[in-house]
């Protein structure tokens, strides 16, 4: 099983993750943080993850250090069950409409990280979720995954749905790249090593 669980403790987050690549789908999640549970559920619903997390942060101050911290995390756990990357497609793209909004999310699981993110959302908050966190959550994902990830927002008015646009995509996009291609020999790269 492609697998890993990551305790992460500072003096303003105390959170233990589980991720399997290879799940079902299924999420338990206590972020503390409204809107990131329900993006980080429909991230593993879409992208057919395992997903536990329980966070506790400092979120009587912001949801910024707790949703920061989940990214950093969440990167973590994927560059562990990816393990030596053997077999994997490497690249994935999706494109996901949500009514009036369509988001695109391509990822190079590359080993080299970085984020292009060309998104705007019309509101600064949804319900009491700061939406500039949605890049810093994708920002430490990308870093700490290890990964390029590309983040397009086509069009789209309602903040909601750009967002929840840009997580299906990106779980979409993941699961591609992760699955295993029975016709990669080793890595996919000519350098022989991601």
């Amino acid at each position: 099983m492609r697998q890993a669980r990551l305790a992460r403790k500072t003096g303003e987050t105390d959170i233990v993750l589980d991720f399997s690549i290879d799940g079902e789908g299924a999420s338990k999640l206590e972020t503390g943080v409204p809107f990131l549970t329900h993006m980080l559920d429909l991230f593993t619903k879409h992208g057919h993850f395992d997903l536990t997390v329980d966070a506790n942060g400092d979120t009587e101050v912001d949801d910024h250090h707790t949703t920061e911290d989940i990214g950093i995390c969440l990167g973590l756990a994927l560059k562990e069950a990816l393990g030596d990357k053997k077999g994997i497609k490497r690249y994935g793209s999706a494109f996901v409409p949500m009514d009036e909004t369509l988001a695109q999310v391509v990822v190079d699981l590359s080993n080299r990280p970085h984020l292009e993110f060309r998104a705007e959302f019309p509101s600064q908050k949804v319900g009491t979720f700061d939406t500039e966190l949605v890049h810093e959550f994708l920002w430490k994902f990308a870093l700490e995954a290890r990964m390029n990830l590309h983040v397009i927002v086509h069009y789209g008015h309602n903040t909601h749905h750009i967002i929840e646009a840009i997580f299906k995509a990106l779980a979409r996009a993941l699961d591609e790249a992760t699955t295993i291609d029975n016709r990669v020999k080793g890595v996919p790269s000519t350098k022989g090593m991601l």
